[in-house]
């Protein structure tokens, strides 16, 4: 009779059907972590920067104010020691001097939440320098949706954006259907370093070899689409020198390149581009096309009496070398002067008037140009 025996098999365990791939468990965490700290960093960067507004408030208050100015002085370093003491050196006597500039400019509670949320101190430190209120706003806005770092702003700052882009808002109406705060006049394309005797090729290459630092120089939103864009209307080839598209407006913007002065002939050039965009290019989500001419010379009267916005188009000049600081800022502040002082003009000139010189702007001879 055979032995019959019970052996216990050994088996290996079953391989999980579903194994845990420790990279990517690693990555998903470290993405949670990152994204926690950063909320964490921006919920503590609003509380310090209302810390410091509420400080400089109260400072403003009980100490300056009152015709106590001579008193708030002599207490000033005082106070300043104590609380660095206990606080550390963000109460030094410097800071405290700023937190009192910072609620002294920005008075409301409900503007510092909404602008200053994001931007660190340094950011506010440099925003409070700029005399004008607007320009103060526009450059915290500014920071705040690009998420400009310090560099960037001061470079914004002193490269007097706010006041070129307020140059170029003054070409528009209230109906106009280029946006406000979208261009600038003029740009600064200094950044492209190019060499004397440039060609309109040149720029072009130029712009596309440096899109980062042009777009940083052009504004916030626009993505570069195309460059020398082909169309063919009736057997006839045209290029577009470039073509942008703008996220947040939601429309392409479409660039014209142009040595020497601007000449009228260019808007109908522009508006023959846009009207085909808007026909073969823009999706049914998408808003009209817009257009920007730049020029090395503006003529601004003519582009004024144009009335290029209503048809989409804006005009600026464009500076490939920029001048000394002091000329620099005494020219910008030369064209925004007279270009307030042609907005003023024009809400007051009678339309038959206007209609007058746009004709012999659009009929003046060629030998006349210069």
């Amino acid at each position: 009779m055979a032995k019959s025996t019970n052996t216990l098999k050994k088996t290996s365990p079953k391989p999980n059907p579903n194994p845990i791939n420790e990279t990517i468990l690693f990555e998903h965490i470290s993405k949670i972590i990152e994204n926690r700290k950063s909320h964490a960093a921006v919920y503590a960067n609003r509380e310090v920067n209302l810390m410091f507004w509420e400080i400089g408030r109260y400072i403003n208050t009980a100490i300056l104010d009152f015709k106590r100015a001579p008193y708030g002085k002599k207490i000033f370093s005082t106070l300043s020691r104590k609380l660095t003491e206990r606080y550390g050196k963000s109460f030094q006597e410097e800071n405290l001097y700023r937190m009192t500039q910072f609620a002294n400019v920005f008075t409301d509670a409900a503007t510092v939440k909404e602008l200053f949320t994001v931007l660190s101190w340094s950011h506010i430190c440099e925003i409070i320098r700029v005399k004008s209120e607007k320009a103060r706003i526009f450059y915290a806005k500014d920071a705040r949706t690009r998420h400009l770092g310090i560099r960037e702003l001061r470079n914004q700052i002193s490269r007097k954006a706010f006041e070129r882009t307020e140059i170029a808002n003054t070409q528009l109406a209230e109906s106009s259907v280029v946006p406000f705060n979208v261009f600038k006049d003029p740009y600064l394309l200094d950044i492209l370093e190019l060499k004397e005797n440039y060609l309109e090729a040149d720029l072009e290459k130029a712009i596309v070899q440096g899109l980062e630092n042009f777009i940083l120089e052009f504004g916030h939103g626009f993505t570069f689409v195309e460059r020398q864009k082909h169309m063919t209307i009736d057997g006839d080839d045209f290029q577009l020198d470039l073509l942008f598209y703008h996220r947040i407006l939601r429309r392409l913007v479409a660039v014209e390149l142009k040595l020497g002065r601007f000449k009228p002939q260019y808007k109908g050039q522009m508006e023959l581009y846009l009207k085909w965009l808007d026909k073969y290019e823009r999706k049914d989500e998408e808003n009209t096309p817009i257009g920007l001419i730049l020029c090395t010379e503006a003529s601004r009267s003519q582009i004024e009496l144009l009335e290029m916005d209503k048809a989409g188009i804006a005009v600026a000049e464009y500076w490939t070398v920029l001048p000394p600081k002091n000329e620099f800022e005494k020219k910008i502040k030369e064209i925004l002067v007279e270009a307030k002082e042609r907005l003023e003009r024009r809400k007051s000139l009678p339309i038959g008037e206007i209609q007058k010189q746009i004709e012999y702007f659009i009929d003046k001879p060629e030998d006349e140009d210069d």
